[in-house]
């Protein structure tokens, strides 16, 4: 049986979800965090732009995703919220897009632009056949996967092109973040598989349902492969695999206690898990 959603007022601590902004932060934080291991300094439109593209993707993603469906159907705040405010968010949507494009195209040079364009287009192909195209069919690559992969290599993007010969040191990094989105995503298809099956969405939970234990037990793998890395890690990429090994543990302890606070407290809480970078660059 199906649990009821009553929209009422979101609670102060889903706003940062609700507007998408938590993904937006998550990325900027480990940007950062890639600049420091290739030792380069990005300028105010590196997390600038960065930012607003995270947004304009996630809500996009969610205002599709809100087209298809009615009120009734709606099993969070967060696609309720991009259905009650379709076209402000659109009209907002609008002007977020020419003013990435505007500052990309004074900002960036010649080989930031290019690279910049060939991640866009994965992006949008993703967008395209995963809300769209192939939206159900049975041999799509998990949204879980493109998202995990897009994300990781759109945040590592400006520190790897300013500093082309620090790539290698950037790859061991890159790959535990990819792995850490891979697990955000994952667990929240595995805690929200009736309400994809309400919104008419395929998710990896439900696709590979034999495979959930792996699903949760990934999180304990970063974790203990992120302390194994910082022993046998150099001092540059020391802070990234603390980073790792830390949102692992924390998004482990967060599916134990989910069954407890609830599917809507976890998936508010569950973004700010991989904020781990901000102690290593603002706190330490």
């Amino acid at each position: 049986m199906s649990q009821s959603f009553t929209p009422g007022r979101p609670h102060w601590w889903q706003w940062l979800t609700i507007l998408s902004l938590d993904a937006p932060l998550v990325a900027v934080l480990w940007q950062m965090l890639f600049a420091r291991v290739a030792d380069v300094k990005l300028d105010w439109h590196d997390p600038v732009l960065l930012g607003l593209v995270v947004w304009i993707v996630y809500a996009a993603d969610r205002w599709i995703e809100g087209w298809r469906l009615v009120p009734e159907v709606v099993r969070t705040q967060r696609h309720y919220f991009y259905i009650r405010w379709r076209w402000p968010v659109f009209a907002l949507g609008l002007v977020v897009i020419i003013t990435t494009t505007v500052i990309a195209i004074a900002r960036l040079d010649e080989q930031e632009f290019k690279a910049g364009f060939v991640l866009l287009i994965p992006t949008l192909l993703y967008l395209l056949s995963h809300q769209l195209v192939h939206r159900h069919h049975p041999l799509r690559l998990p949204k879980e996967i493109c998202i995990a992969v897009i994300f990781a290599l759109g945040c590592v993007l400006a520190p790897a092109v300013q500093a082309l010969d620090k790539i290698p040191l950037l790859i061991a990094p890159t790959l535990f973040f990819g792995l850490l989105c891979f697990a955000n995503c994952a667990l929240i298809a595995s805690w929200e598989q009736e309400v994809d099956s309400l919104h008419g969405q395929t998710s990896l939970a439900l696709q590979w349902t034999r495979g959930l234990i792996l699903i949760h037990g990934l999180p304990w793998l970063l974790f203990v492969a992120g302390l194994g890395a910082v022993v046998a890690s150099s001092d540059a990429t020391r802070p990234t695999a603390a980073c790792a090994a830390a949102s692992g543990l924390l998004l482990g302890v967060l599916d134990i206690i989910h069954p407890r606070i609830g599917r809507q407290a976890a998936r508010a809480l569950i973004d700010v898990t991989l904020m781990t970078p901000a102690f290593v660059l603002f706190v330490r």
